[in-house]
């Protein structure tokens, strides 16, 4: 009896080329998040090299695109030391709080300032009265975009009864504050590391760290579709190198059958 040839595997194939195209379109993916995030880093590192622009200025880059993220500006005002509020953090391997303390500015309106870190120990103003500054101040820093919610469930609910933000909530931080939202400036600016008198708050602790990872999960995307290809090459050459032997093992055994007949 003849040896019965298998049927090209057409849907193995064909799984196999759906794979592989979604294999490779999530490296091409990879590599357009890749131009998009190292656009974003340069951008941002162009931004925080920059001179400080106007309040003015920054104000229109805000109504403008809705994002200053990072853009350097000087400002004047007022400080409003009795109204500030503290954000948990961490700050050079110590745990404390960042001093959001409102700026009143000439026209009435306030903007919260990012003052810089203080440790758990000096978060009573009591403790550094020397940095609650009075009258006219100039803070340089980097404006920073707000945020609409909570960044993640797993961040913990702010504490308001003791002061202790664990997400920046400007309207509520400004109510908190009793500053009225159709004064509050819609953004928030880090003081940069200018030293503050008796040396808390220390300012400068803006941290920019945007992981760039899309050049090797693109390799990775691109490496399993050409280990797929390579996989698949393999079966289907030791298939059909089997086909011969098993048609040769046939013949064999029909002659073996016939002689012994």
């Amino acid at each position: 009896m003849a040896a019965r040839h298998p049927k090209f595997p057409w849907i193995t194939l064909v799984l196999g080329a759906i794979v592989f195209a979604i294999l490779v379109g999530l490296g091409t993916w990879q590599v357009g998040r890749l131009q998009w995030k190292e656009g974003l880093l340069a951008e941002i590192e162009a931004r925080t090299h920059a001179a400080p622009v106007s309040f003015a200025e920054l104000e229109k880059a805000w109504n403008d695109q809705k994002d200053v993220d990072y853009r350097t500006v000087s400002v004047s005002g007022r400080l409003l030391n009795d109204k500030e509020r503290h954000f948990f953090a961490t700050y050079d391997g110590y745990s404390g709080y960042f001093v959001y303390t409102p700026l009143l500015l000439d026209d009435g309106r306030a903007v919260f300032i990012n003052r810089g870190f203080v440790p758990y120990d000096r978060k009573d103003p009591a403790k550094r009265r020397e940095g609650q500054i009075e009258g006219t101040v100039t803070v340089t820093g980097l404006a920073r975009n707000p945020l609409a919610t909570k960044p993640s469930s797993l961040v913990p609910d702010n504490d308001l009864k003791a002061n202790i933000y664990y997400w920046k909530d400007l309207a509520t931080m400004a109510a908190q504050s009793g500053i009225d939202s159709a004064r509050l400036v819609p953004f928030f600016i880090d003081a940069d590391k200018t030293p503050n008198p008796g040396g808390a708050p220390v300012g400068g602790v803006t941290i920019i760290d945007l992981p760039n990872s899309h050049l090797q999960y693109a390799v990775t995307w691109y490496g399993l579709a050409a280990t797929l290809v390579v996989i698949l090459a393999i079966w289907l050459r030791r298939r059909y190198k089997l086909q011969p032997e098993s048609r040769m093992e046939a013949g064999k055994t029909s002659s073996s059958d016939l002689t012994s007949h």
